[in-house]
Protein backbone atom coordinates (compact mmCIF):
# COMPACT_ATOMS: atom_id res chain seq x y z
CA UNK A 1 0.00 0.00 0.00
CA UNK A 2 1.22 3.99 -0.87
CA UNK A 3 2.06 6.09 1.58
CA UNK A 4 -0.12 8.56 2.62
CA UNK A 5 0.31 11.95 1.29
CA UNK A 6 0.75 14.71 3.81
CA UNK A 7 -0.82 18.13 3.48
CA UNK A 8 -0.13 21.48 4.93
CA UNK A 9 -1.13 24.99 5.00
CA UNK A 10 1.06 27.36 5.26
CA UNK A 11 0.11 31.17 6.36
CA UNK A 12 2.58 34.01 5.25
CA UNK A 13 4.84 32.36 2.18
CA UNK A 14 5.24 35.08 -0.37
CA UNK A 15 9.33 35.13 1.31
CA UNK A 16 11.18 34.60 4.11
CA UNK A 17 10.91 31.30 6.29
CA UNK A 18 7.60 30.44 5.18
CA UNK A 19 8.80 30.25 1.53
CA UNK A 20 11.61 28.31 2.45
CA UNK A 21 9.88 25.39 4.16
CA UNK A 22 7.18 25.33 1.84
CA UNK A 23 10.19 24.18 -0.39
CA UNK A 24 11.31 21.98 2.20
CA UNK A 25 8.00 20.35 2.60
CA UNK A 26 7.56 19.94 -0.99
CA UNK A 27 10.51 18.48 -1.30
CA UNK A 28 10.11 15.95 0.88
CA UNK A 29 6.86 15.25 -0.88
CA UNK A 30 3.97 16.66 0.89
CA UNK A 31 1.27 18.41 -0.73
CA UNK A 32 0.90 22.17 0.24
CA UNK A 33 -1.46 25.03 0.07
CA UNK A 34 0.36 28.55 0.54
CA UNK A 35 -1.43 31.64 1.55
CA UNK A 36 0.17 34.97 1.68
CA UNK A 37 -0.28 38.70 0.18
CA UNK A 38 1.80 37.93 -2.81
CA UNK A 39 2.85 35.23 -5.24
CA UNK A 40 5.83 33.63 -4.40
CA UNK A 41 6.77 31.66 -8.07
CA UNK A 42 6.30 28.42 -7.04
CA UNK A 43 4.88 26.54 -9.76
CA UNK A 44 4.44 22.61 -9.48
CA UNK A 45 1.76 20.32 -9.08
CA UNK A 46 1.76 19.46 -5.52
CA UNK A 47 1.36 23.16 -4.51
CA UNK A 48 -1.80 25.41 -5.06
CA UNK A 49 -1.25 28.94 -3.64
CA UNK A 50 -3.79 31.38 -2.55
CA UNK A 51 -3.69 35.43 -2.70
CA UNK A 52 -5.34 36.85 0.26
CA UNK A 53 -4.51 39.41 3.37
CA UNK A 54 -5.10 37.28 6.94
CA UNK A 55 -6.81 41.01 8.08
CA UNK A 56 -9.47 40.54 4.97
CA UNK A 57 -12.81 40.05 5.80
CA UNK A 58 -13.13 36.87 3.58
CA UNK A 59 -9.78 35.16 4.97
CA UNK A 60 -11.31 32.20 6.83
CA UNK A 61 -13.60 31.46 3.72
CA UNK A 62 -10.23 30.99 1.40
CA UNK A 63 -8.48 29.04 4.30
CA UNK A 64 -11.22 26.65 4.67
CA UNK A 65 -11.21 26.41 0.68
CA UNK A 66 -8.00 25.91 0.63
CA UNK A 67 -7.88 23.09 2.94
CA UNK A 68 -10.94 21.76 1.25
CA UNK A 69 -9.34 21.73 -2.10
CA UNK A 70 -5.96 19.98 -0.20
CA UNK A 71 -8.58 17.22 1.04
CA UNK A 72 -7.72 18.18 4.71
CA UNK A 73 -4.84 19.46 6.57
CA UNK A 74 -2.21 17.33 8.82
CA UNK A 75 0.04 20.31 9.30
CA UNK A 76 -0.59 24.16 9.31
CA UNK A 77 2.30 27.00 10.02
CA UNK A 78 1.12 29.97 10.42
CA UNK A 79 4.67 32.45 9.33
CA UNK A 80 2.55 35.52 8.95
CA UNK A 81 3.87 38.47 10.70
CA UNK A 82 5.26 42.66 10.25
CA UNK A 83 6.68 44.98 12.48
CA UNK A 84 7.55 48.61 11.95
CA UNK A 85 9.29 50.59 14.35
CA UNK A 86 6.95 52.90 16.70
CA UNK A 87 5.61 56.36 14.73
CA UNK A 88 3.49 58.39 17.04
CA UNK A 89 1.91 60.34 14.48
CA UNK A 90 0.76 57.19 12.46
CA UNK A 91 -0.20 54.36 15.62
CA UNK A 92 -2.62 52.40 12.85
CA UNK A 93 0.55 51.01 11.57
CA UNK A 94 1.02 49.28 14.97
CA UNK A 95 -2.42 48.36 15.12
CA UNK A 96 -2.13 46.23 12.12
CA UNK A 97 0.93 44.50 12.93
CA UNK A 98 -1.72 43.42 16.02
CA UNK A 99 -4.09 42.63 13.06
CA UNK A 100 -1.42 40.86 11.46
CA UNK A 101 0.47 38.57 13.73
CA UNK A 102 -2.16 37.78 16.47
CA UNK A 103 -5.42 38.44 15.40
CA UNK A 104 -4.69 36.73 12.09
CA UNK A 105 -2.95 33.61 14.03
CA UNK A 106 -6.36 33.67 15.90
CA UNK A 107 -8.41 34.13 13.27
CA UNK A 108 -6.36 30.92 11.59
CA UNK A 109 -6.62 28.62 14.68
CA UNK A 110 -10.61 28.99 14.52
CA UNK A 111 -10.73 28.02 11.33
CA UNK A 112 -8.24 25.25 11.25
CA UNK A 113 -8.39 23.77 14.54
CA UNK A 114 -11.77 22.35 14.39
CA UNK A 115 -11.40 20.59 11.51
CA UNK A 116 -8.06 18.60 12.91
CA UNK A 117 -10.05 17.98 16.14
CA UNK A 118 -12.86 16.37 13.84
CA UNK A 119 -10.19 14.35 11.66
CA UNK A 120 -9.00 13.58 14.90
CA UNK A 121 -5.19 14.80 14.44
CA UNK A 122 -3.47 17.34 13.39
CA UNK A 123 -0.27 19.85 14.24
CA UNK A 124 -0.45 23.58 14.27
CA UNK A 125 2.87 25.54 14.54
CA UNK A 126 2.81 29.34 14.78
CA UNK A 127 6.11 32.00 14.46
CA UNK A 128 6.46 33.77 17.48
CA UNK A 129 9.40 35.82 18.37
CA UNK A 130 11.68 35.97 21.42
CA UNK A 131 10.78 39.19 21.86
CA UNK A 132 7.84 38.11 23.37
CA UNK A 133 9.36 38.41 26.74
CA UNK A 134 10.69 42.14 26.12
CA UNK A 135 9.01 45.43 26.48
CA UNK A 136 9.67 47.72 23.65
CA UNK A 137 9.69 51.32 23.20
CA UNK A 138 10.82 51.11 19.63
CA UNK A 139 8.45 48.50 18.41
CA UNK A 140 5.51 47.77 21.30
CA UNK A 141 3.09 46.26 19.00
CA UNK A 142 5.57 43.59 17.72
CA UNK A 143 6.23 42.99 20.87
CA UNK A 144 2.67 42.86 22.62
CA UNK A 145 1.24 40.72 19.38
CA UNK A 146 4.30 37.73 19.96
CA UNK A 147 3.37 37.98 23.66
CA UNK A 148 -0.15 37.66 23.06
CA UNK A 149 0.61 34.71 20.51
CA UNK A 150 2.75 32.96 22.85
CA UNK A 151 0.53 32.61 25.59
CA UNK A 152 -2.57 32.22 23.88
CA UNK A 153 -0.60 29.11 21.61
CA UNK A 154 1.04 27.10 24.86
CA UNK A 155 -2.49 27.65 26.25
CA UNK A 156 -4.77 26.61 23.30
CA UNK A 157 -1.83 23.43 23.47
CA UNK A 158 -3.35 22.41 27.12
CA UNK A 159 -6.97 23.28 26.40
CA UNK A 160 -6.21 21.03 23.26
CA UNK A 161 -4.82 17.80 25.25
CA UNK A 162 -6.07 14.32 24.41
CA UNK A 163 -7.96 16.12 21.60
CA UNK A 164 -5.82 14.17 19.09
CA UNK A 165 -4.22 18.14 17.71
CA UNK A 166 -0.73 19.33 18.58
CA UNK A 167 0.33 22.90 18.74
CA UNK A 168 3.66 23.89 18.71
CA UNK A 169 4.85 27.88 19.67
CA UNK A 170 8.71 28.55 17.86
CA UNK A 171 10.42 31.56 19.35
CA UNK A 172 12.76 32.50 17.28
CA UNK A 173 15.52 35.31 17.47
CA UNK A 174 17.10 37.01 14.53
CA UNK A 175 16.68 35.01 11.10
CA UNK A 176 18.12 36.50 8.35
CA UNK A 177 15.58 37.53 6.51
CA UNK A 178 13.78 41.14 5.80
CA UNK A 179 12.10 40.90 9.66
CA UNK A 180 15.90 41.18 10.80
CA UNK A 181 15.70 44.96 11.39
CA UNK A 182 18.09 46.57 12.98
CA UNK A 183 21.60 47.46 13.04
CA UNK A 184 22.86 44.63 15.96
CA UNK A 185 21.30 41.43 15.24
CA UNK A 186 23.27 39.07 17.92
CA UNK A 187 23.21 35.62 17.06
CA UNK A 188 21.30 35.46 14.10
CA UNK A 189 20.40 32.40 12.51
CA UNK A 190 20.10 31.34 8.30
CA UNK A 191 16.78 30.88 6.97
CA UNK A 192 18.10 27.21 6.32
CA UNK A 193 18.64 26.53 10.07
CA UNK A 194 14.70 27.64 10.39
CA UNK A 195 13.79 25.66 8.20
CA UNK A 196 15.73 22.70 9.98
CA UNK A 197 14.34 23.86 13.25
CA UNK A 198 10.73 23.28 11.99
CA UNK A 199 11.41 20.17 10.55
CA UNK A 200 12.24 18.78 13.61
CA UNK A 201 9.51 20.59 15.08
CA UNK A 202 7.32 18.51 12.73
CA UNK A 203 8.54 15.07 13.64
CA UNK A 204 8.50 15.54 17.33
CA UNK A 205 5.63 18.27 18.16
CA UNK A 206 6.75 20.08 21.09
CA UNK A 207 4.84 22.35 23.02
CA UNK A 208 7.46 25.24 22.78
CA UNK A 209 11.15 25.57 21.11
CA UNK A 210 13.15 28.40 21.51
CA UNK A 211 16.13 29.46 19.20
CA UNK A 212 19.10 30.36 19.37
CA UNK A 213 18.93 29.27 22.64
CA UNK A 214 21.53 31.45 24.31
CA UNK A 215 19.21 34.53 23.07
CA UNK A 216 16.52 32.86 24.43
CA UNK A 217 18.82 32.87 27.68
CA UNK A 218 20.04 36.39 27.02
CA UNK A 219 16.36 38.00 26.76
CA UNK A 220 15.24 36.15 29.54
CA UNK A 221 17.89 37.37 31.69
CA UNK A 222 16.92 41.31 30.10
CA UNK A 223 13.44 41.04 29.79
CA UNK A 224 12.75 42.99 33.76
CA UNK A 225 15.29 45.61 32.71
CA UNK A 226 12.72 46.64 29.72
CA UNK A 227 10.06 46.58 32.07
CA UNK A 228 9.54 50.57 32.67
CA UNK A 229 9.21 52.10 36.31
Amino acid sequence: MADRVHRAVIIGNSDGIGLAFTRRLLADGWRVAGLSRRDNGINVPTYAHHTIDVTAADYPDVLDKAIDELGGADLCVYAAGIGEPVDLADLDAQTRTLEVNLLGAARTVATVVPRMMAAGDGHFIGLSSLADRMVSGDAPAYAGSKAGLSAYLMGLSAALRGKGVSVTTVRFGFVDTKMAKGTVRPLMIPVDRAVEILARCVRTRPVLVSRPRRMALLTSALAPLTRPR
